[in-house]
């Protein structure tokens, strides 16, 4: 039999918390929330980068053309150069043109299912070369005889954003050229393969259309997806809850292990 005076011990005296029963999963917790705090306060400074993306973006697109740098300033050109509008008189050579394969752009409002962007040699008078984006085509209407009438011929006036070449990506396929299809606006690769000496940049045009529609010009919009705000609120909010769920847990954990009140207590 159990002794009166051990009995009244194992009803009165706490019972001891098993090591690390509080520990670990206080130090799991932190690191959770830190994880999560840390995640929400990146998507914040994404949301102030993306502002200001879009907010310059709206400024450069807004301004007017201005000529095309010369030649010899190429080489000059950076990025805070991109998006510059330019004006520039030309002449396309269509016979060595290039397609883009596309599945639409967020700073256009064409290009909404699957098509081609239509690459495209300008010559300047002084005889270098552009390469100018001529705009999109839907697909079926990649073949240049099936828009015959936008092929132009002679000196054209043209007004487009300087754009720098596109990265290809990890994912992205590799360039057909026996089919003439890229798969990145690497206008670089597409001047190499066409054995063509052309500016370190092209230039997107939007004027002036195409008659009979294709390509299809648009003038660049800055219509970036921002959605870093609410995805901040997530990571916040799931904090929130595994700090609730940590105050509950720990709050049950403490009513277990505190000394039964004194009538609880046997006699």
């Amino acid at each position: 039999m159990i002794a009166p005076q051990a009995t009244r011990r194992m009803f009165s005296e706490p019972q001891r918390a098993a090591p690390g029963g509080v520990l670990l999963p206080s130090i799991a917790t932190l690191t959770a929330l830190a994880i999560l705090v840390g995640l929400g306060t990146w998507q914040l400074q994404r949301k102030d980068w993306k502002e200001a993306l879009v907010a310059s973006l709206t400024q450069r697109l807004a301004a007017p053309p201005v000529a095309l740098p010369p030649c010899r300033d190429w080489a000059q050109l950076g990025p805070d150069d991109e998006f510059l509008r330019v004006s520039l008189t030309a002449t396309f050579e269509h016979d060595k043109e290039a397609l883009v394969f596309t599945a639409g752009s967020s700073m256009r409002d064409d290009g909404g299912g699957p098509g081609y962007w239509v690459f495209t040699p300008a010559r300047l008078a002084d005889g270098t070369i552009v390469i100018v984006d001529r705009g999109f085509v839907p697909e079926g209407q990649q073949d240049a005889a099936r828009r015959a009438e936008g092929q132009i011929a002679g000196p054209i006036a043209m007004v487009g954003t300087l754009r720098f070449p596109e990265e290809r990506g990890l994912f992205t396929p590799t360039a057909d050229p026996a089919r003439n299809i890229w798969f990145s606006r690497d206008s670089r690769a597409i001047a190499a393969t066409k054995g063509i000496d052309a500016a370190p940049f092209y230039v997107e045009l939007e004027s002036p259309p195409a008659p009979g529609g294709l390509p299809h010009v648009a003038r660049l919009t800055p219509n970036l997806p921002n959605n870093h705000l609410q995805y901040a609120i997530t990571w916040f909010g799931l904090a929130a809850v595994f700090a609730g769920a940590y105050v509950v847990w720990l709050f049950g954990s403490w009513r277990k292990r505190a000394p039964a009140g004194p009538s609880n207590r046997s006699h």
